[in-house]
């Protein structure tokens, strides 16, 4: 599937090191996607409207500020192993006050997009759960579900003492088997690419990184970073290795058209989808800054 213009605009601009890109710069982009230049202006002058786009001076555009928790989250992917502590057995909850007349529909799906990106699961009906051993505390935690669309009627907490029927019910919510096996089926990807990317034109291998990469990127954005207790993080360590090896082919991809546009830039364009697509991980899934309805067969 290829990128909807929006979710390309915003993935573009999600690698700009503290610049601003020229609209010119997403034409020429978007055209090797297939994203013709009207379609490209029209979503860019609906994301500006929207905040989630913002332009200088100049003419020129950079993320708005609507995106920037999720837009965080992305760009410190390569951190992903010092996130995580050694596990007590605790829990982090999430009360969802399904009650509250203020959480409609945008609530609910910022709600959605909090609790994928940090890996919860549903329990209960109105209760989300994760393991505790992010080494954020709690409030930190709490914080970024808040940042990231949770309503702030919601309840964040530590959870400890499940009896033993929950706790194994808590521990099942993964599907750890799915999660081990698309890690190593991206491994795989990942290297066939590498293999073959080097010897290609400058502007497919362009198209190629952002989409393989970005393939593997979103998993691991979305990757509930479970504790070795419910699933081995061997091959989740091994994937975001390839990764880091990869990115630097997508960098090189890349720079020579975003330093001819004078655009600095944190590292190649990835097709993140910003970043939240239907996955292995479980219940609460398929949300994304543009919608699930803006990607494009």
């Amino acid at each position: 599937m290829r990128p909807s213009p929006k979710s390309f605009i915003l993935d573009l601009l999600s690698t700009l090191k503290r610049g601003t890109m020229p609209v010119g710069a997403l034409v020429e982009a978007g055209a090797l996607f297939g994203i013709g230049a009207n379609n490209l202006r029209v979503a860019l002058a609906r994301l500006l409207a929207a905040g989630q786009v913002s332009r200088d001076e100049r003419g020129r555009y950079r993320l708005g500020d609507g995106t920037r928790p999720v837009a965080k989250r992305l760009t410190t992917w390569r951190d992903l192993e010092r996130r995580t502590r050694r596990w007590d057995g605790g829990w982090i909850g999430v009360h969802l006050a399904t009650a509250d007349p203020k959480i409609g529909r945008s609530e609910r799906r910022g709600r959605k997009r909090a609790l994928d990106l940090l890996g919860f699961e549903a329990l209960l009906p109105n209760f989300a759960i994760r393991p505790d051993n992010l080494q954020a505390s709690v409030g930190e935690v709490r914080d970024d579900l808040h940042g990231m669309g949770l309503p702030a009627s919601d309840l964040v907490f530590k959870v400890s003492g499940l009896a033993s029927a929950k706790d194994a019910a808590a521990r099942a919510l993964w599907d750890t088997e799915n999660l081990r096996k698309l890690y190593r089926t991206l491994l795989s990807e990942l290297g066939a690419s590498t293999s073959h990317i080097t010897d290609t034109p400058t502007h497919e291998a362009m198209v190629e990184s952002f989409l393989v990469g970005g393939r593997a990127l979103r998993e691991l954005v979305l990757d509930p970073l479970l504790p070795d207790e419910i699933c081995p993080s061997a091959e989740r360590r091994a994937l975001l290795c390839a990764m880091k090896d990869y990115d630097r082919l997508g960098r090189a991809a890349w720079a020579e058209f975003l330093n001819g546009y004078d655009v600095p830039h944190l590292r190649g364009p990835i097709d993140s989808r910003l970043a939240v697509t239907p996955g292995p991980h479980g219940g609460v899934q398929g949300t994304d800054l543009v919608g699930k309805d803006e990607m494009q067969p």
